[in-house]
């Protein structure tokens, strides 16, 4: 870090806003919510969705209750615009939901745009370009008469190529790219010009979206800006005012909570702040934060694993455990005073009361969460360092869900005795209640076979087993041998995580497997299987976290 940074950042200069009415603005309805996760969320990731993932990630905001989702940018590559296709071609869109593509000003890429979204319903078209003035002098060497230009001659596009399929309900959005670091009496110039052209009523209104496409300055800085456009932005009344914060300097889910309270309706994001750089803004924090308040977003978190791990799949990143409201680690208390005032809480805490347990914002049932992780063993007590000590002294390294479930055993015995758990106690207890877990189903032993008839990457497997004292011999054929041993149980099972490693170096080392599972549609219980063999250590798995069902 330089000595003087003044001299090499030049900060940004708020606006002159002295009669500001947001400071004083009460949130009591949620915005209008719109899914980038598709999107802008996409495109950030190492390795895009591929069409079974994105399909996954769809379905699951349309089930959280997103009723606009950005799901494309077609013209960037076939991918995306097949995407599209399939959508509309497959009538996968509820009626209640519109879908939304990104365009840049580019006469072909409009045009493309728009050939994706031939037959939809209903269909945003997302036209954007830069306006400040780094992009306009570095990036396009142009000036505003040109920036201005490239945004009205791409709204008259849309407009004519759109009026050619009026069977779709048709609605533009205008991004001035860049909004947070341009001038704002020129963002309203174009955003202005660009209404002229397309003409909205409030009847049949267009959206102008404000982007922080690089957040730039404090969240009330940008709030000014918002309310600023709010005021002064032409046909209002024919508007819906849109924001898209970025993350840079870590405060945008403050900055979109203030600019609806300066005026804006409509908010864009990712689950969990998922995009470019630092992410956008993250719509779970945004909309518990609502809720926290007593406002209900109109978004349905009451399962937020279950969208973590959707996430999770889809995006190939995992959710820090610290993250608010969703992370394994949010509603658990360590520190032994905290831990003493969350039971104490827990212990007055009513029903028909006012939710009031301290350091607990929400209560965790509200989205899906358990109290007995709540009040789980704590570090201080000497029992925390749980998972430490199984990996230091035995190897085994428990996923973190794992870790909060095994924790419970733990809890259990340390109460019953009232002393310390050793190391060898910890892994008595692990081995109790996970590995030597073959009641009902024990394993005997298991053959891989090639499929016939099944598609190439099939897996086929027998498995010789014992239950209720009899030995019998189960088949089934899958993807893998954890898929093709569910099949072969004949039982309503869903594998929600599966984890594997070895427990040593070396070739000769065996291989600890974790399976955490459904059985019939009940809570998620873990599994754990050890064997020479990787195969087998994963059927002891399985069959451990059946038993452990029961």
């Amino acid at each position: 870090m330089i000595a003087d940074p003044s001299a090499k950042y030049r900060g940004f200069q708020p606006i002159a806003l002295p009669d500001r009415q947001w400071p004083n603005a009460v949130l009591r309805h949620p915005p209008i919510w719109m899914s980038t996760d598709l999107r802008d969320g996409n495109q950030a990731l190492i390795e895009p969705m591929d069409s079974e993932r994105k399909l996954a990630m769809f379905e699951a905001l349309v089930k959280i209750g997103f009723k606009e989702i950005e799901v494309a940018f077609p013209s960037a590559s076939q991918t995306d615009f097949d995407f599209v296709r399939k959508l509309i071609e497959e009538q996968r869109i509820p009626d209640d939901v519109t879908i939304e593509v990104l365009t840049q000003s580019r006469e072909d890429l409009i045009r493309r745009s728009i050939e994706s979204l031939v037959g939809a319903r209903r269909a945003i078209v997302h036209l954007y370009n830069p306006i400040a003035p780094a992009w306009r002098r570095i990036v396009f060497d142009t000036d505003q008469a040109g920036v201005k230009a490239l945004a009205v001659s791409g709204t008259r596009l849309i407009k004519q190529l759109t009026e050619a399929h009026p069977e779709t309900e048709w609605v533009l959005q205008y991004s001035p790219e860049t909004f947070s670091a341009a001038e704002v009496e020129f963002a309203k110039e174009v955003c202005d010009a660009v209404s002229d052209v397309w003409q909205p009523t409030p009847e049949r209104k267009m959206i102008v979206n404000l982007p922080a496409t690089v957040e730039m300055s404090t969240p009330n800085t940008y709030a000014d800006q918002i309310e600023w456009m709010h005021r002064h932005l032409a046909r209002r009344d024919s508007i819906v005012l849109s924001v898209h914060p970025h993350n840079d300097r870590g405060t945008a889910v403050a900055a979109a909570e203030l600019a609806v309270m300066a005026g804006a309706d409509r908010v864009e994001g990712c689950l969990f702040g998922s995009g470019e750089r630092t992410g956008n803004v993250d719509l779970v924090t945004l909309a518990l934060n609502l809720y926290s308040q007593g406002v209900h977003p109109g978004l349905d978190f009451s399962d937020i694993d279950r969208v973590r791990q959707v996430a999770e799949h889809c995006t190939q990143l995992p959710v820090h455990p610290r993250h608010p409201y969703a992370g394994d680690l949010v509603f658990t208390a360590f520190s032994g005073s905290h831990q003493d005032a969350i039971r104490k809480g827990m212990a007055q805490q009513r029903p028909d009361q006012p939710w009031e347990v301290p350091y607990l914002p929400i209560d965790p049932a509200d989205v899906g969460r358990g109290y007995d992780a709540v009040i789980r063993v704590n570090s201080q007590s000497g029992k925390g360092g749980m998972a430490y000590v199984l990996e230091q002294e035995h190897g085994f390294v428990l996923p973190r869900r794992m870790q909060i479930e095994f924790s419970r055993v733990i809890q259990h015995v340390a109460d019953d005795t009232g002393g310390e758990v050793t190391g060898s106690d910890l892994f008595g207890l692990f081995r109790r209640e996970y590995l030597d877990a073959d009641t009902p189903w024990r394993y005997r032993g298991h053959r891989l076979a090639e499929s016939h008839g099944h598609a190439d990457d099939a897996v086929h497997i027998e498995v010789e087993l014992e239950h209720a004292g009899q030995v019998r011999t189960v088949s089934g054929t899958g993807n893998g041998p954890v898929d093709a041993l569910v099949n072969a149980l004949a039982m309503e099972i869903e594998v929600v995580d599966y984890h594997e490693h070895a427990l040593a170096q070396g070739a000769a080392a065996a291989a600890a497997c974790y399976v955490e599972l459904r059985v019939h549609g009940g809570a998620a219980r873990f599994g754990a299987g050890v064997d020479d063999n990787i195969v087998a250590a994963a059927i002891k798995a399985v069959l451990s976290g059946v038993n452990r069902s029961r």
